[in-house]
Protein backbone atom coordinates (compact mmCIF):
# COMPACT_ATOMS: atom_id res chain seq x y z
CA UNK A 1 0.00 0.00 0.00
CA UNK A 2 2.50 2.05 -0.12
CA UNK A 3 2.27 5.39 2.09
CA UNK A 4 -1.41 5.00 2.25
CA UNK A 5 -0.82 1.93 4.83
CA UNK A 6 1.68 1.38 7.45
CA UNK A 7 2.34 -1.59 9.49
CA UNK A 8 -0.74 -1.21 11.58
CA UNK A 9 -3.09 -1.48 8.57
CA UNK A 10 -3.98 2.41 9.36
CA UNK A 11 -5.35 3.95 5.87
CA UNK A 12 -6.95 7.14 4.71
CA UNK A 13 -10.49 7.38 4.32
CA UNK A 14 -13.22 9.65 4.26
CA UNK A 15 -12.78 10.97 7.49
CA UNK A 16 -9.48 11.84 7.66
CA UNK A 17 -8.52 12.82 3.73
CA UNK A 18 -10.40 15.27 1.43
CA UNK A 19 -9.20 16.15 -1.79
CA UNK A 20 -7.89 19.70 -1.25
CA UNK A 21 -9.38 22.59 -3.47
CA UNK A 22 -9.88 25.99 -3.72
CA UNK A 23 -13.57 25.20 -3.98
CA UNK A 24 -13.97 24.29 -0.70
CA UNK A 25 -13.15 28.18 0.44
CA UNK A 26 -16.34 29.89 -0.85
CA UNK A 27 -18.45 26.58 0.46
CA UNK A 28 -16.93 27.48 3.96
CA UNK A 29 -17.26 31.16 3.32
CA UNK A 30 -21.42 30.85 2.29
CA UNK A 31 -21.64 29.86 5.82
CA UNK A 32 -19.06 31.33 8.01
CA UNK A 33 -19.73 34.68 6.58
CA UNK A 34 -22.75 34.53 5.14
CA UNK A 35 -23.40 37.91 5.72
CA UNK A 36 -20.67 39.77 4.53
CA UNK A 37 -19.04 41.53 1.62
CA UNK A 38 -17.74 39.24 -0.74
CA UNK A 39 -17.85 41.17 -4.03
CA UNK A 40 -17.65 44.84 -4.40
CA UNK A 41 -18.26 46.78 -8.02
CA UNK A 42 -19.66 49.86 -7.88
CA UNK A 43 -23.33 49.45 -7.06
CA UNK A 44 -22.53 45.52 -7.28
CA UNK A 45 -22.35 44.42 -3.67
CA UNK A 46 -23.23 41.13 -3.16
CA UNK A 47 -22.74 38.82 0.29
CA UNK A 48 -20.97 35.14 0.52
CA UNK A 49 -24.03 33.77 0.82
CA UNK A 50 -24.98 35.89 -2.67
CA UNK A 51 -21.75 34.90 -4.18
CA UNK A 52 -22.03 31.13 -3.98
CA UNK A 53 -25.84 31.35 -4.82
CA UNK A 54 -24.85 32.89 -8.10
CA UNK A 55 -21.24 30.87 -8.55
CA UNK A 56 -23.85 27.75 -8.13
CA UNK A 57 -26.27 28.86 -10.70
CA UNK A 58 -23.40 30.15 -13.03
CA UNK A 59 -22.03 25.96 -12.50
CA UNK A 60 -25.65 24.56 -13.67
CA UNK A 61 -26.12 26.62 -15.98
CA UNK A 62 -22.89 25.80 -17.70
CA UNK A 63 -24.03 22.19 -17.04
CA UNK A 64 -27.09 22.70 -19.04
CA UNK A 65 -25.53 24.06 -21.77
CA UNK A 66 -23.78 20.42 -22.32
CA UNK A 67 -20.55 21.39 -20.13
CA UNK A 68 -19.50 18.36 -18.44
CA UNK A 69 -16.31 17.36 -16.26
CA UNK A 70 -13.09 18.07 -17.91
CA UNK A 71 -14.31 20.26 -20.64
CA UNK A 72 -12.73 23.87 -21.13
CA UNK A 73 -14.64 27.15 -20.36
CA UNK A 74 -12.62 30.23 -21.42
CA UNK A 75 -13.39 33.92 -20.84
CA UNK A 76 -12.12 37.55 -22.40
CA UNK A 77 -13.39 39.08 -19.81
CA UNK A 78 -11.10 42.29 -17.44
CA UNK A 79 -11.85 42.15 -13.35
CA UNK A 80 -14.92 42.60 -13.09
CA UNK A 81 -17.27 40.25 -10.97
CA UNK A 82 -18.58 37.23 -13.99
CA UNK A 83 -14.68 36.87 -13.95
CA UNK A 84 -14.36 36.30 -10.57
CA UNK A 85 -17.40 34.21 -10.13
CA UNK A 86 -16.25 31.98 -13.15
CA UNK A 87 -13.17 30.69 -10.62
CA UNK A 88 -15.36 28.85 -8.75
CA UNK A 89 -18.94 28.31 -11.07
CA UNK A 90 -16.45 26.49 -13.59
CA UNK A 91 -14.61 24.19 -11.67
CA UNK A 92 -17.75 23.64 -10.00
CA UNK A 93 -19.58 22.44 -12.73
CA UNK A 94 -16.54 19.96 -13.24
CA UNK A 95 -14.99 21.85 -15.83
CA UNK A 96 -11.14 23.84 -16.48
CA UNK A 97 -11.16 27.38 -16.34
CA UNK A 98 -9.47 29.15 -19.08
CA UNK A 99 -8.92 32.98 -19.11
CA UNK A 100 -7.83 34.48 -21.90
CA UNK A 101 -5.63 38.03 -21.98
CA UNK A 102 -7.85 40.29 -23.58
CA UNK A 103 -4.53 42.37 -24.62
CA UNK A 104 -4.23 39.42 -27.05
CA UNK A 105 -4.37 39.68 -30.86
CA UNK A 106 -6.93 37.91 -33.24
CA UNK A 107 -4.53 35.01 -34.32
CA UNK A 108 -3.29 34.25 -30.57
CA UNK A 109 -6.83 33.94 -29.09
CA UNK A 110 -8.14 31.70 -32.21
CA UNK A 111 -4.56 29.57 -30.60
CA UNK A 112 -5.99 29.58 -27.53
CA UNK A 113 -9.08 28.91 -28.28
CA UNK A 114 -8.04 25.88 -31.11
CA UNK A 115 -5.64 24.30 -28.97
CA UNK A 116 -7.47 24.39 -25.45
CA UNK A 117 -10.62 23.43 -27.10
CA UNK A 118 -13.23 25.29 -25.04
CA UNK A 119 -16.74 24.63 -25.30
CA UNK A 120 -18.09 27.77 -23.88
CA UNK A 121 -16.33 31.22 -23.89
CA UNK A 122 -17.93 34.10 -21.58
CA UNK A 123 -17.14 37.34 -23.47
CA UNK A 124 -17.55 41.11 -22.18
CA UNK A 125 -19.34 43.13 -24.58
CA UNK A 126 -16.16 45.46 -25.34
CA UNK A 127 -14.07 42.51 -26.37
CA UNK A 128 -16.99 40.65 -28.72
CA UNK A 129 -14.89 41.75 -31.64
CA UNK A 130 -12.36 40.23 -30.35
CA UNK A 131 -13.79 37.08 -29.80
CA UNK A 132 -15.80 36.81 -33.28
CA UNK A 133 -12.20 37.65 -35.23
CA UNK A 134 -10.51 34.86 -33.47
CA UNK A 135 -13.66 32.72 -33.25
CA UNK A 136 -13.81 33.31 -37.70
CA UNK A 137 -10.15 32.49 -37.27
CA UNK A 138 -10.61 29.05 -35.41
CA UNK A 139 -9.53 25.66 -37.29
CA UNK A 140 -11.97 24.20 -35.03
CA UNK A 141 -15.21 23.42 -33.73
CA UNK A 142 -16.57 27.23 -32.16
CA UNK A 143 -17.37 27.59 -28.54
CA UNK A 144 -21.01 28.85 -27.48
CA UNK A 145 -20.64 32.57 -26.08
CA UNK A 146 -22.27 34.22 -22.91
CA UNK A 147 -22.32 37.54 -23.13
CA UNK A 148 -21.34 39.56 -20.02
CA UNK A 149 -22.63 42.96 -20.25
CA UNK A 150 -21.27 45.84 -17.90
CA UNK A 151 -24.05 48.81 -18.40
CA UNK A 152 -21.68 50.72 -15.17
CA UNK A 153 -18.68 51.04 -17.55
CA UNK A 154 -20.61 51.63 -20.67
CA UNK A 155 -21.03 48.20 -22.21
CA UNK A 156 -24.42 47.24 -23.01
CA UNK A 157 -25.25 44.16 -24.71
CA UNK A 158 -25.25 43.18 -28.26
CA UNK A 159 -28.04 41.19 -27.89
CA UNK A 160 -26.51 38.63 -30.26
CA UNK A 161 -25.72 36.08 -27.49
CA UNK A 162 -27.43 34.88 -24.53
CA UNK A 163 -26.64 37.43 -21.73
CA UNK A 164 -24.53 36.19 -18.35
CA UNK A 165 -26.95 37.66 -15.98
CA UNK A 166 -30.10 36.18 -17.66
CA UNK A 167 -28.47 33.33 -17.89
CA UNK A 168 -27.56 32.51 -14.72
CA UNK A 169 -30.92 34.18 -13.39
CA UNK A 170 -33.12 31.64 -15.07
CA UNK A 171 -30.38 28.58 -13.45
CA UNK A 172 -31.10 26.32 -10.48
CA UNK A 173 -30.27 27.28 -7.09
CA UNK A 174 -29.97 23.20 -6.38
CA UNK A 175 -27.08 22.18 -8.28
CA UNK A 176 -24.71 20.27 -6.32
CA UNK A 177 -20.72 21.48 -7.25
CA UNK A 178 -19.18 18.25 -8.51
CA UNK A 179 -16.14 18.84 -6.50
CA UNK A 180 -13.01 16.57 -7.39
CA UNK A 181 -11.87 13.09 -6.63
CA UNK A 182 -8.31 13.80 -7.06
CA UNK A 183 -6.83 16.46 -6.19
CA UNK A 184 -4.39 16.63 -9.02
CA UNK A 185 -7.62 17.24 -11.34
CA UNK A 186 -7.30 20.18 -13.67
CA UNK A 187 -8.74 23.19 -12.26
CA UNK A 188 -7.07 25.77 -14.91
CA UNK A 189 -5.46 26.35 -17.94
CA UNK A 190 -3.22 29.55 -18.60
CA UNK A 191 -1.47 30.39 -21.41
CA UNK A 192 2.06 32.18 -21.13
CA UNK A 193 2.81 35.17 -23.14
CA UNK A 194 4.70 32.69 -25.87
CA UNK A 195 8.13 34.26 -25.10
CA UNK A 196 9.42 31.52 -27.33
CA UNK A 197 7.26 31.14 -30.21
CA UNK A 198 3.38 29.94 -29.90
CA UNK A 199 1.82 30.26 -26.17
CA UNK A 200 2.26 26.89 -24.23
CA UNK A 201 -1.13 25.73 -21.98
CA UNK A 202 -0.19 25.45 -18.57
CA UNK A 203 -1.98 23.11 -16.55
CA UNK A 204 -2.88 23.37 -12.85
CA UNK A 205 -4.36 21.37 -10.38
CA UNK A 206 -6.82 22.13 -7.48
CA UNK A 207 -4.02 21.21 -5.18
CA UNK A 208 -1.81 23.71 -6.26
CA UNK A 209 -4.30 25.85 -6.34
CA UNK A 210 -5.38 25.55 -2.50
CA UNK A 211 -1.83 25.52 -1.33
CA UNK A 212 -0.68 28.74 -3.29
CA UNK A 213 -4.20 30.53 -1.92
CA UNK A 214 -3.57 29.32 1.32
CA UNK A 215 0.60 29.78 1.36
CA UNK A 216 0.14 33.73 0.20
CA UNK A 217 -2.15 34.17 3.23
CA UNK A 218 0.89 33.82 5.51
CA UNK A 219 3.54 35.26 3.18
CA UNK A 220 1.20 38.44 2.82
CA UNK A 221 0.70 38.51 6.71
CA UNK A 222 -2.68 38.63 6.14
CA UNK A 223 -5.69 38.62 9.19
CA UNK A 224 -9.12 38.40 8.94
CA UNK A 225 -11.47 40.25 6.44
CA UNK A 226 -9.13 41.98 4.61
CA UNK A 227 -10.32 44.22 1.19
CA UNK A 228 -8.50 42.94 -1.74
CA UNK A 229 -8.13 44.80 -4.92
CA UNK A 230 -7.65 42.97 -7.80
CA UNK A 231 -5.27 44.95 -9.88
CA UNK A 232 -3.46 41.89 -11.30
CA UNK A 233 -5.42 40.80 -14.05
CA UNK A 234 -7.83 37.39 -13.48
CA UNK A 235 -6.27 36.02 -16.77
CA UNK A 236 -2.94 36.40 -15.43
CA UNK A 237 -2.22 33.03 -13.04
CA UNK A 238 -5.80 33.24 -12.26
CA UNK A 239 -5.07 36.53 -10.51
CA UNK A 240 -1.97 34.69 -8.76
CA UNK A 241 -4.76 33.28 -6.60
CA UNK A 242 -5.84 35.87 -5.48
CA UNK A 243 -9.54 34.71 -5.86
CA UNK A 244 -9.18 31.98 -4.54
CA UNK A 245 -7.43 33.16 -1.75
CA UNK A 246 -10.52 35.49 -0.15
CA UNK A 247 -13.03 33.50 0.56
CA UNK A 248 -10.73 31.54 2.95
CA UNK A 249 -9.90 35.13 5.38
CA UNK A 250 -13.92 36.32 5.39
CA UNK A 251 -12.12 38.77 2.67
CA UNK A 252 -13.97 41.34 0.51
CA UNK A 253 -12.89 41.48 -3.24
CA UNK A 254 -12.92 44.82 -4.98
CA UNK A 255 -13.04 44.81 -8.54
CA UNK A 256 -11.10 47.24 -10.50
CA UNK A 257 -11.86 46.98 -14.30
CA UNK A 258 -9.75 50.33 -15.33
CA UNK A 259 -6.41 50.10 -13.59
CA UNK A 260 -6.36 54.21 -13.07
CA UNK A 261 -4.72 55.94 -10.20
CA UNK A 262 -8.41 57.85 -9.23
CA UNK A 263 -9.43 54.33 -9.62
CA UNK A 264 -7.09 52.62 -6.95
CA UNK A 265 -7.27 55.89 -4.35
CA UNK A 266 -10.80 55.75 -4.67
CA UNK A 267 -10.89 52.02 -3.72
CA UNK A 268 -7.93 52.45 -0.86
CA UNK A 269 -10.44 55.84 0.87
CA UNK A 270 -13.84 54.37 0.08
CA UNK A 271 -13.48 50.59 0.43
CA UNK A 272 -10.80 50.92 2.66
CA UNK A 273 -8.70 48.63 0.66
CA UNK A 274 -5.77 46.80 3.01
CA UNK A 275 -3.97 44.73 0.13
CA UNK A 276 -3.41 44.61 -3.99
CA UNK A 277 -0.77 43.21 -6.51
CA UNK A 278 0.12 44.35 -9.42
CA UNK A 279 3.59 45.52 -11.72
CA UNK A 280 6.05 48.24 -11.14
CA UNK A 281 4.05 50.71 -13.56
CA UNK A 282 1.16 50.69 -10.61
CA UNK A 283 3.18 52.05 -8.35
CA UNK A 284 5.33 54.40 -10.83
CA UNK A 285 0.90 55.33 -11.69
CA UNK A 286 0.53 56.23 -7.95
CA UNK A 287 3.56 58.32 -6.86
CA UNK A 288 2.91 60.47 -10.16
CA UNK A 289 -0.50 61.36 -9.60
CA UNK A 290 -1.32 64.97 -9.32
CA UNK A 291 -2.51 65.97 -6.00
CA UNK A 292 -5.97 66.26 -7.66
CA UNK A 293 -6.22 62.09 -8.50
CA UNK A 294 -5.23 60.99 -4.51
CA UNK A 295 -7.30 60.57 -1.66
CA UNK A 296 -5.98 60.78 1.57
CA UNK A 297 -6.39 57.49 3.35
CA UNK A 298 -4.99 56.60 7.09
CA UNK A 299 -4.18 52.57 6.97
CA UNK A 300 -0.87 50.94 5.53
CA UNK A 301 -1.73 48.98 2.07
CA UNK A 302 0.05 46.00 1.74
CA UNK A 303 1.33 45.67 -1.93
CA UNK A 304 3.16 42.49 -3.51
CA UNK A 305 4.63 43.81 -6.70
CA UNK A 306 6.46 41.68 -9.42
CA UNK A 307 7.09 41.58 -13.05
CA UNK A 308 10.65 43.39 -12.75
CA UNK A 309 12.06 45.28 -9.46
CA UNK A 310 10.89 48.15 -8.68
CA UNK A 311 12.93 51.17 -8.99
CA UNK A 312 14.63 52.26 -5.82
CA UNK A 313 13.40 55.79 -6.14
CA UNK A 314 9.83 54.37 -6.79
CA UNK A 315 10.28 52.38 -3.84
CA UNK A 316 11.89 55.85 -2.02
CA UNK A 317 8.37 57.48 -2.26
CA UNK A 318 5.59 55.30 -2.85
CA UNK A 319 6.42 53.63 1.06
CA UNK A 320 5.94 57.32 2.66
CA UNK A 321 2.55 57.29 0.91
CA UNK A 322 0.84 54.67 2.80
CA UNK A 323 2.01 51.80 1.07
CA UNK A 324 4.30 48.66 2.59
CA UNK A 325 5.98 46.99 -0.66
CA UNK A 326 6.80 42.62 -1.23
CA UNK A 327 8.26 41.88 -3.94
CA UNK A 328 7.42 38.51 -5.29
CA UNK A 329 8.68 36.69 -8.26
CA UNK A 330 7.52 33.49 -9.94
CA UNK A 331 5.88 32.63 -13.34
CA UNK A 332 2.63 31.39 -14.94
CA UNK A 333 3.86 27.70 -14.08
CA UNK A 334 4.19 28.33 -10.54
CA UNK A 335 0.27 29.82 -10.32
CA UNK A 336 2.01 33.13 -9.96
CA UNK A 337 3.48 34.08 -6.80
CA UNK A 338 6.83 31.54 -5.98
CA UNK A 339 9.22 33.56 -3.86
CA UNK A 340 8.99 36.62 -1.77
CA UNK A 341 11.23 39.37 -0.88
CA UNK A 342 10.56 38.63 2.74
CA UNK A 343 11.62 41.63 4.97
CA UNK A 344 13.79 41.06 8.49
CA UNK A 345 14.57 42.71 11.54
CA UNK A 346 18.12 43.25 10.76
CA UNK A 347 16.88 45.68 7.69
CA UNK A 348 14.88 47.41 10.00
CA UNK A 349 16.97 50.97 10.05
CA UNK A 350 17.81 50.81 6.06
CA UNK A 351 16.46 53.84 4.63
CA UNK A 352 16.15 54.72 0.70
CA UNK A 353 18.30 53.71 -1.59
CA UNK A 354 20.18 50.73 0.94
CA UNK A 355 16.14 49.61 1.77
CA UNK A 356 15.28 50.04 -2.07
CA UNK A 357 18.51 47.46 -2.83
CA UNK A 358 17.33 44.64 -0.52
CA UNK A 359 13.91 44.78 -1.72
CA UNK A 360 14.73 44.56 -5.17
CA UNK A 361 15.52 40.83 -4.79
CA UNK A 362 13.14 38.33 -5.46
CA UNK A 363 13.82 36.57 -1.87
CA UNK A 364 13.05 32.97 -0.69
CA UNK A 365 10.73 30.29 -1.28
CA UNK A 366 7.23 30.60 -0.10
CA UNK A 367 5.36 28.40 2.49
CA UNK A 368 3.76 26.33 -0.60
CA UNK A 369 7.29 25.37 -2.15
CA UNK A 370 9.58 23.00 -0.94
CA UNK A 371 12.82 24.16 -2.86
CA UNK A 372 13.81 27.29 -4.79
CA UNK A 373 17.15 27.63 -5.49
CA UNK A 374 19.96 28.94 -8.22
CA UNK A 375 22.03 25.93 -10.19
CA UNK A 376 24.22 25.78 -13.13
CA UNK A 377 23.57 23.42 -15.90
CA UNK A 378 24.38 20.07 -14.09
CA UNK A 379 21.60 21.24 -11.27
CA UNK A 380 24.86 22.08 -8.86
CA UNK A 381 23.65 24.69 -6.47
CA UNK A 382 26.15 27.85 -7.67
CA UNK A 383 27.80 29.57 -4.55
CA UNK A 384 25.68 31.78 -2.60
CA UNK A 385 27.90 34.89 -3.36
CA UNK A 386 26.05 37.29 -4.93
CA UNK A 387 28.05 36.83 -7.86
CA UNK A 388 27.55 33.93 -9.86
CA UNK A 389 25.06 33.30 -12.03
CA UNK A 390 22.99 29.98 -12.57
CA UNK A 391 18.89 29.27 -13.45
CA UNK A 392 16.46 29.43 -10.83
CA UNK A 393 15.01 25.81 -10.18
CA UNK A 394 11.72 25.50 -8.22
CA UNK A 395 10.24 22.26 -6.91
CA UNK A 396 7.41 22.33 -5.07
CA UNK A 397 2.97 21.32 -4.37
CA UNK A 398 2.49 24.73 -6.59
CA UNK A 399 4.54 23.72 -9.73
CA UNK A 400 1.76 23.31 -12.76
CA UNK A 401 0.91 19.83 -13.71
CA UNK A 402 2.50 20.23 -17.09
CA UNK A 403 1.78 21.77 -20.50
CA UNK A 404 -1.41 20.97 -22.18
CA UNK A 405 -0.51 18.31 -25.52
CA UNK A 406 3.20 19.34 -25.38
CA UNK A 407 5.25 16.18 -23.40
CA UNK A 408 8.34 17.41 -24.67
CA UNK A 409 8.11 20.39 -23.66
CA UNK A 410 7.28 19.31 -19.95
CA UNK A 411 9.70 16.75 -19.40
CA UNK A 412 12.37 19.72 -20.47
CA UNK A 413 10.65 22.17 -18.02
CA UNK A 414 10.88 19.47 -15.22
CA UNK A 415 14.45 17.60 -16.04
CA UNK A 416 16.63 16.61 -13.06
CA UNK A 417 13.26 16.97 -10.48
CA UNK A 418 12.98 20.84 -10.59
CA UNK A 419 11.32 23.16 -12.46
CA UNK A 420 13.60 24.91 -14.67
CA UNK A 421 12.06 28.96 -14.75
CA UNK A 422 14.70 29.97 -17.68
CA UNK A 423 15.21 33.15 -15.29
CA UNK A 424 18.76 33.68 -14.87
CA UNK A 425 19.85 34.84 -11.14
CA UNK A 426 22.58 35.03 -8.34
CA UNK A 427 22.12 34.12 -5.23
CA UNK A 428 23.60 35.48 -1.78
CA UNK A 429 24.68 34.72 1.26
CA UNK A 430 21.35 34.74 2.79
CA UNK A 431 19.81 32.78 0.17
CA UNK A 432 17.74 35.44 -1.09
CA UNK A 433 17.62 35.50 -4.68
CA UNK A 434 18.22 37.84 -6.76
CA UNK A 435 17.55 38.05 -10.89
CA UNK A 436 20.54 39.05 -13.14
CA UNK A 437 19.28 38.87 -16.45
CA UNK A 438 16.68 37.23 -18.45
CA UNK A 439 16.65 33.97 -20.47
CA UNK A 440 15.78 33.84 -24.11
CA UNK A 441 15.28 37.61 -24.48
CA UNK A 442 12.02 37.97 -22.60
CA UNK A 443 10.79 41.44 -22.34
CA UNK A 444 8.91 42.41 -19.19
CA UNK A 445 6.65 45.78 -20.44
CA UNK A 446 4.40 46.48 -17.54
CA UNK A 447 4.55 42.66 -16.19
CA UNK A 448 3.77 41.87 -19.50
CA UNK A 449 5.91 39.11 -21.12
CA UNK A 450 6.63 39.93 -24.39
CA UNK A 451 9.03 37.72 -26.67
CA UNK A 452 11.72 39.73 -29.18
CA UNK A 453 11.27 36.14 -31.65
CA UNK A 454 7.72 37.10 -32.24
CA UNK A 455 8.46 40.72 -33.28
CA UNK A 456 11.21 39.98 -35.22
CA UNK A 457 9.48 37.81 -37.22
CA UNK A 458 6.66 40.35 -37.79
CA UNK A 459 9.25 42.86 -38.63
CA UNK A 460 11.15 40.56 -41.03
CA UNK A 461 7.75 40.21 -43.26
CA UNK A 462 8.41 43.59 -44.16
CA UNK A 463 9.20 43.65 -47.68
CA UNK A 464 12.13 46.28 -47.19
CA UNK A 465 13.68 44.87 -43.99
CA UNK A 466 16.72 42.51 -44.21
CA UNK A 467 17.12 41.86 -40.28
CA UNK A 468 15.74 42.65 -37.17
CA UNK A 469 16.34 42.34 -33.55
CA UNK A 470 14.54 43.34 -30.80
CA UNK A 471 15.57 43.82 -27.23
CA UNK A 472 14.10 45.85 -24.32
CA UNK A 473 14.71 49.32 -23.54
CA UNK A 474 14.53 50.76 -20.01
CA UNK A 475 11.61 53.11 -19.85
CA UNK A 476 10.44 54.90 -16.83
CA UNK A 477 6.96 53.88 -16.83
CA UNK A 478 6.53 50.68 -17.89
CA UNK A 479 10.06 49.05 -16.91
CA UNK A 480 10.99 47.74 -20.27
CA UNK A 481 9.27 48.42 -23.77
CA UNK A 482 10.16 46.89 -27.25
CA UNK A 483 12.59 48.38 -29.06
CA UNK A 484 13.57 47.22 -32.44
CA UNK A 485 16.90 47.08 -34.17
CA UNK A 486 16.51 47.00 -38.19
CA UNK A 487 19.18 46.14 -41.24
CA UNK A 488 17.55 47.50 -44.36
CA UNK A 489 17.78 46.07 -47.80
CA UNK A 490 19.29 48.29 -50.59
CA UNK A 491 17.64 50.90 -51.74
CA UNK A 492 14.66 50.93 -48.90
CA UNK A 493 13.61 54.21 -47.65
CA UNK A 494 10.81 52.87 -44.92
CA UNK A 495 11.24 54.96 -41.45
CA UNK A 496 10.41 54.03 -37.90
CA UNK A 497 6.92 55.29 -38.32
CA UNK A 498 6.03 52.80 -40.92
CA UNK A 499 7.52 50.05 -39.57
CA UNK A 500 5.70 50.54 -35.92
CA UNK A 501 2.44 50.64 -37.80
CA UNK A 502 3.21 47.81 -39.61
CA UNK A 503 4.18 45.76 -36.93
CA UNK A 504 0.67 47.23 -35.02
CA UNK A 505 -1.25 45.15 -37.65
CA UNK A 506 -0.32 41.91 -36.13
CA UNK A 507 0.75 43.09 -32.83
CA UNK A 508 -1.02 43.40 -29.79
CA UNK A 509 -0.44 47.07 -28.60
CA UNK A 510 1.48 46.29 -25.86
CA UNK A 511 4.20 44.24 -28.04
CA UNK A 512 4.37 46.79 -30.57
CA UNK A 513 8.66 48.10 -30.60
CA UNK A 514 8.10 51.69 -29.11
CA UNK A 515 11.31 52.71 -31.23
CA UNK A 516 13.17 51.65 -34.22
CA UNK A 517 17.25 52.26 -34.69
CA UNK A 518 18.56 51.65 -38.34
CA UNK A 519 22.15 50.45 -38.34
CA UNK A 520 23.90 47.19 -39.36
CA UNK A 521 23.60 44.81 -36.47
CA UNK A 522 26.07 43.76 -34.78
CA UNK A 523 27.08 39.75 -35.20
CA UNK A 524 29.48 37.21 -34.25
CA UNK A 525 31.90 35.73 -36.88
CA UNK A 526 29.11 32.69 -37.59
CA UNK A 527 27.13 35.44 -38.19
CA UNK A 528 25.04 35.68 -34.81
CA UNK A 529 23.33 38.87 -34.00
CA UNK A 530 24.93 40.39 -30.57
CA UNK A 531 22.42 41.33 -28.41
CA UNK A 532 24.23 41.92 -25.71
CA UNK A 533 25.48 45.23 -27.68
CA UNK A 534 22.14 46.47 -28.85
CA UNK A 535 21.05 46.62 -25.27
CA UNK A 536 23.93 48.60 -24.29
CA UNK A 537 22.67 50.96 -27.21
CA UNK A 538 19.13 50.98 -26.07
CA UNK A 539 19.97 51.79 -22.49
CA UNK A 540 21.62 55.02 -23.69
CA UNK A 541 18.69 55.97 -26.00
Amino acid sequence: MGWLADETGLERNKANYVPLTPLSALQRAAHVFAGETAVVYGKHRKTYAEYYDRCTRAASALAAMGVTPGDVVATILPNIPAQAEAHFAVPAAGAVLNTINTRLDVGTVAYILDHGGAKVLLVDSQFLTLAEAAIDAMEGDAPLIIEVADMQAGFPASGRYPEYETVIGNAAHDFDWILPEDEWESIALNYTSGTTGRPKGVVYHHRGAYLNAMGQVISWRMQLRPTYLTIVPLFHCNGWCHTWLMPMVGGTLVCCRDITAPAIFDAIADEGVTHFGGAPIVLNMLVNAPEEERRAFDHVVEVFTAGAPPAPATLAKIEPMGFHITQVYGLTETYGPATECMWGHQWAHLEGDDRAKIKSRQGVAMPQFEHVTVTDAELTQTPMDGRVQGEIMIRGNAVMKGYLKNPDATAEAFAGGYFHSGDIAVQHPDGYIQIADRAKDIIISGGENISSVEIEGVLMNHPDVLLAAVVAKPDDRWGEVPCAFVELKAGAETDEAALIAFARTTLAGFKTPKAVVFQELPKTSTGKIQKFELRKTAAKL
